[in-house]
Formats: structure tokens, sequence, C-alpha cells
């Protein structure tokens, strides 16, 4: 695993460097978000690990930079900043995951691993588009449509759409979309999946007939007309 870290904090940066590299990984370090973007700019790494509070530039713009010019490498912030709006600014910045420290050592890298291996995961071994009805994403070029318009998605919009248009017709639990479009094993108690929800509904639904996306009362969301019973 080739890790890029962005940390001012020099013994926490030391320290992470040291426990990646005696566990086979490389990490680069980099000590302030401007020298840290432009090392995630020339190279390629399979995680970054992002500190919030950096010098020169602030670690929630570093990873908003990188999602508008279409870089996709996952990111987990690393920030003494544990609030929950604290959190879910992190998410909407483009993040993949958050971990407040102080932090245990062993977390950290079985969140990378995670991170690794949803990111290693090929979209499907043989589909490469998703159809709902009028609705269509092509996984290889990243694009979606309806009914021949191209919507504009950002990044987190994207990842969701993919998951509910991959169960069409099924109801999907806000359970089920933080551990698949967020990398939660917990309900952090904010409302970051309704404000997703209803960005996503405005841009593929608003100037369109039918709607697609529905909410199911007290289970969750659905896209498309509901999976046939037998």
């Amino acid at each position: 695993m080739k890790v890029l870290l962005v940390e001012d904090d020099a013994s926490v940066g030391q320290f992470i460097v040291d426990e990646l590299t005696a566990g086979g990984h490389q990490c680069v370090h980099r000590s302030d978000g401007e020298l840290g973007l432009q090392e995630a700019r020339s190279a390629e790494y399979d995680v970054l690990v992002v500190d919030r509070m950096l010098p020169n530039l602030d670690g929630l713009t570093l990873i908003k930079t990188l999602r508008n010019t279409g870089n996709q490498t996952p990111v987990l912030i690393l920030s003494a900043l544990g609030e929950v709006d604290d959190r879910v600014k992190g998410l909407h910045s483009g993040a993949d995951d958050y971990l407040i420290k102080p932090f245990s050592m062993a977390e950290l890298e079985a969140r990378l691993q995670v991170l690794l291996r949803r990111a290693a995961v090929p979209a499907s071994d043989t589909i490469t588009f998703l159809e709902v009805e009028d609705l269509h994403m092509d996984l290889l070029k990243q694009t979606v449509q309806r009914q021949g318009v191209e919507l504009v998605l950002q990044p987190r919009e994207y990842k969701l759409l993919e998951y509910l248009m991959r169960h069409p017709g099924q109801v999907v639990t806000r359970a089920m979309l933080l551990e698949h479009v967020w990398g939660y094993h917990f309900d952090p108690q904010t409302n970051v999946i309704d404000v997703h929800v209803s960005r996503l509904r405005q841009k593929i639904d608003k100037d369109f007939e039918p709607p697609l996306l529905v909410t199911v009362r007290g289970a969750g969301y659905r896209l498309g007309n509901p999976a046939p019973t037998r």
C-alpha cells in the first residue's frame, strides 16, 4: 500500500510513517497543505491520509481541489476536530472516512485497508453500464444521463447513485448507504444522507417525469419501480 500522509505535527507524522513502514507499506510524508497537494498531483497513491488543520492550505480545501480535478484517490481525514459537524464537513469535502485524534494505529491501518479494498474492487467483472428506466450510467466514462440529458454529479452523489442503481427497485436502508457509500459502520446521527439524497433528487428528478428516487418512510430509499414479488 502506497500512502501519502499530509500531517503538520512532526511527531505524529513520524510515528505514522514508522508504523506503516514497519508494516510493509510505503509512506510519503508532507507537512503542509500546499506540498501535500503538489505531491498528490505529481504521483499516484493508493490512499491519502490528510489532517484538517494544515499550514498554507487546509485539509478540506486540499481534498476539494483534488476532487474538482477528477482525482478519486481514497482519502481518510485524520483530525482532532471530532464534533459531528466537523465530521460532516469532512465528508462533504469529498473524504471517504474520518478518524479522530487520538487514534489507534491498528484502527488507522484497518481503515486504510478497507478503503484500499473498496477502491480495488472493480465496478463489476463485466458490467460497464447501469440502467434504471430512462436513467443511464456509464461506469467507464463515469457519466450519467437521463432521457439523453447529461447530469453533472459531485463524486459523492455519483457514488450514491451508483449504489442505488445497483439495487434497482429495492429499498436501500440508511445503514446500507452509510456502510457502502460513506464507509461508516455506525450511524453518526447526522442528516448527511438526507442532504445528499435531496441534492441527487434535484438533479435526476427535477426536470423529468416520472420521479425515480423515492423516500420509503421509515425504511430508506428506492430508485425505480418496486422489485416484483413472487
